[in-house]
């Protein structure tokens, strides 16, 4: 167990927590957003959407399961800082390999402890999500602290896709008999997403966010695939690009969470900061395509802005808003009613749960299903 130091976490409104130092000793600096998830704290923190924020864990204990090699979303830790109340002084699982506390360490993820983070969590509800920072150095003061957080870079108008995309194209072969291939664009994306698809019968093919729309298109796959990520949908226009680009070749097209984004904005909506943001694996969405309520993962700050009480015309056809959170009305999902295209603003691979929205795979199976059958039709029709 590392021996606890001092730490101070400062808001960029001057509120502050005294605590002790947990993880690595040092200072870090990102956007404060809380998450509601009662586990899955380890594919929370390899999650790639959580690149620059710091997150607060409104579960009050932290890291009584440890950590393992298995569960992990991506190969390092990719929020900015950490923020537990309770941590767990010996972890106890029969998966657990090593503390959640010395992967902290190892991989220099600087955080804090033993405040209290409902009265955070109520704070960031009231004000919205802001700029943080979190020091165990010695001798820091708030007021020192303060101006460096203020002098941090904002999340709006941040471009972070670059940051962390693949370097290099691969591949995760299909489980059992080949059924479909997916370009799988990686905005950020997480493991067990073309887990999923693989065990559906699909070859996905992973490709870097810098592939141009000749080169993705040029792969001949079945569908394309848009991933989750982090930053502002705002600053994508080269993946806004490769959306526009799937959509005016009518190949089949689903997208989650960034990827949601994307396509709203291809679809020439715009898209908005939330006040908090949905972050946690409880959130209620409606799905109006087939009048379920389904309970979600999510991890999003920003929102398409697109009407909910109408479908609306657009370059590539009709679209209509087909999911929406029952907390606050926002957009989660779209769907083209004239193109083979949809998206969801949530998280249906949902590692480490929960899996009600895991049949959106099976969705996109069926659309390229339907795609490639339209397609021996026409050609047998022309001979």
């Amino acid at each position: 167990m590392t021996t606890r130091r001092p730490a101070l976490l400062v808001l960029e409104d001057g509120r502050s927590f005294v605590g002790e130092s947990y993880g690595a000793v040092g200072e870090t600096f990102g956007e404060a957003v809380f998450n509601t998830g009662m586990t899955g704290y380890q594919e929370t923190l390899t999650d790639p959407s959580y690149h620059r924020q710091v997150v607060v864990m409104t579960a009050p204990q932290i890291g009584n399961t440890g950590v393992n090699d298995a569960d992990a979303e991506s190969d390092r830790i990719w929020v900015a800082g950490y923020v537990v109340r309770d941590p767990a002084r010996v972890p106890s699982n029969w998966r657990s390999q090593r503390s959640l506390d010395d992967e902290l360490v190892a991989q220099g993820v600087v955080g804090i402890s033993g405040i209290d983070t409902r009265a955070l969590t109520r704070h960031l509800r009231e004000r919205g999500a802001m700029r943080v920072g979190v020091s165990s150095v010695d001798g820091v003061t708030a007021d020192d602290l303060l101006r460096r957080v203020r002098q941090a870079p904002a999340m709006t108008g941040a471009d972070l896709v670059g940051d962390v995309t693949t370097a290099r194209p691969y591949v995760v072969p299909a489980v059992g008999d080949k059924r479909f291939t997916v370009a799988a664009i990686d905005l950020g994306i997480k493991r067990m997403t073309p887990v999923r698809m693989a065990q559906r019968g699909i070859e996905v093919h992973v490709v870097p966010a810098t592939v141009t729309v000749d080169d993705l298109l040029g792969l001949g796959a079945d569908g394309v695939f848009f991933s989750n990520g982090p930053g502002d949908p705002a600053t994508a226009d080269h993946a806004v690009a490769l959306a526009r680009g799937t959509l005016g070749a009518e190949v089949p097209m689903f997208g989650i969470c960034f990827g949601n984004q994307i396509l709203g904005r291809a679809l020439g909506f715009g898209t908005y900061k939330l006040g908090y943001g949905h972050r946690g694996i409880n959130q209620p969405v409606s799905d109006r395509t087939t009048g379920k309520i389904e309970i979600t993962a999510h991890n999003h700050g920003f929102a398409v802005d697109a009407p909910i009480d109408r479908v609306s015309d657009t370059e590539f056809g009709r679209v209509e808003v087909s999911h929406v959170c029952l907390n606050d009305d926002v957009v989660e999902g779209l769907r083209l009613l004239d193109a083979p295209a949809f998206s969801v603003q949530y998280h249906p691979e949902a590692a480490a749960g929960p899996h009600d929205a895991g049949h959106l795979f099976d969705r996109f199976c069926e659309l390229m299903s339907s795609k490639l059958q339209s397609s021996r039709s026409a050609r047998a029709q022309a001979h």
